[in-house]
């Protein structure tokens, strides 16, 4: 890795309240990215204009644009159009700590094993205004790092941000780059097709990235319970039950794992009183109850219409309280020998 080049990739969309910080977060790194490709997708406010702006001050940086197609699009576009080695990808609303770059380089460098394809750092949770609330939230997460088994990819959340990731391009080339189709969950799908494919990943236990959680993130809109439902299905297909060799990825880890989901977006709506998310997270719920466990569909079938019936009325509390007890189904736990002091931090 001795000719390590680096992109800096951010995707923007409507980002113009914070484009300007994140960009100049990644121009203030005190090792910088060869090139930094902000990729407008389809803007209609003003943070192409912003980017264009600071792009005048520095010839690092490089603005494309194309038609709205989603942050993956907008992330395979900027791949294609570099040649450097790794990609050091950035949403539009988070913020590189000055050392982001240099922590993960180095670590990079100092790996001496082969097929490296996938580096990555803590992350500090912050809000809208930039306030810490929540930091090294990598370490507090029950999603281990960094996944040493199909199990752990499948049965939670990867939790791997790409905004605190350093990736090999020729990797992401070699599986196929981000599924298009996916605005969330495109980079769990990503990671778990480089472990599939055998590349390895070393995760470094430093917070390099803020990571800004707010109303209008990707992770609470629409467009993410839309991704999430591609996204399952997707994974049915990867990965169909096989009683013969007692492989049962679906049943015992996607199923609970999204029905988990599922349950807190019902939980949430009825908090919210908002019927509508409740009726579509029952929905959610119902198609995948068919690949879950006998004993949960078994209980659906006696607490769903009931649930359905209390969820938008005073007695809302009720059906949450029948609702984590009808679909609570709790993967199981890998288990493995403890990693020795040459395999912590990466993964075989």
């Amino acid at each position: 890795m001795e000719n390590l080049t680096i992109a800096a990739v951010i995707p923007l969309y409507n980002g113009k309240d914070f484009i300007a910080e994140a960009l100049r977060s990644v121009l203030s790194q005190t090792v910088l990215p060869d090139e930094v490709i902000v990729v407008d997708d389809g803007s209609t406010d003003d943070g192409a204009d912003i980017v264009r702006a600071i792009a005048l001050e520095n010839d690092r940086v490089r603005l494309l644009t194309k038609s709205n197609g989603g942050q993956s699009s907008a992330r395979n576009l900027a791949i294609r159009s570099t040649q450097c080695t790794h990609i050091a990808l950035l949403d539009q609303d988070d913020v590189w700590y000055d050392d982001h770059i240099a922590i993960l380089k180095a670590a990079a460098l100092d790996f001496d094993r082969s097929n490296l394809a996938l580096i990555y750092g803590d992350l500090d949770q912050m809000d809208e205004t930039g306030r810490m609330f929540l930091p090294s939230c990598l370490r507090s997460n029950p999603s281990p790092q960094p996944k040493r088994s199909l199990l752990e990819c499948l049965s939670r959340d990867m939790f791997i941000l790409p905004g605190a990731s350093l990736v090999l391009r020729e990797a992401i080339l070699d599986v196929g780059m981000f599924d298009e189709r996916l605005s969330g969950y495109e980079d769990d799908d990503l990671f778990l097709r480089l472990f599939l494919r055998g590349y390895r990943s070393l995760f470094v236990p430093k917070g390099v990235t803020k990571w800004r959680i707010h109303s209008g993130s990707t992770s609470y809109s629409p467009r993410m319970d839309r991704s999430r439902r591609i996204y399952f299905g997707k994974l049915v297909e990867m990965f169909p039950d096989d009683p013969r060799l007692e492989h049962y990825w679906i049943r015992d880890a996607v199923a609970p794992r999204f029905l988990g989901k599922g349950l807190s977006e019902f939980v949430s709506a009825t908090r919210a009183g908002d019927r509508a998310r409740m009726e579509e997270a029952l929905r959610d719920m119902d198609s995948i109850l068919p690949y879950a466990k006998r004993k949960v569909r078994r209980r659906s079938r006696w607490l769903m219409p009931l649930i359905r019936a209390l969820g938008p009325t005073r007695f809302d509390g009720l059906a949450r309280t029948l609702a984590r007890l009808c679909f609570r189904d709790r993967p199981p736990k890998p288990r493995y020998p403890a990693p020795s002091a040459d395999d912590r931090g990466y993964q075989t």
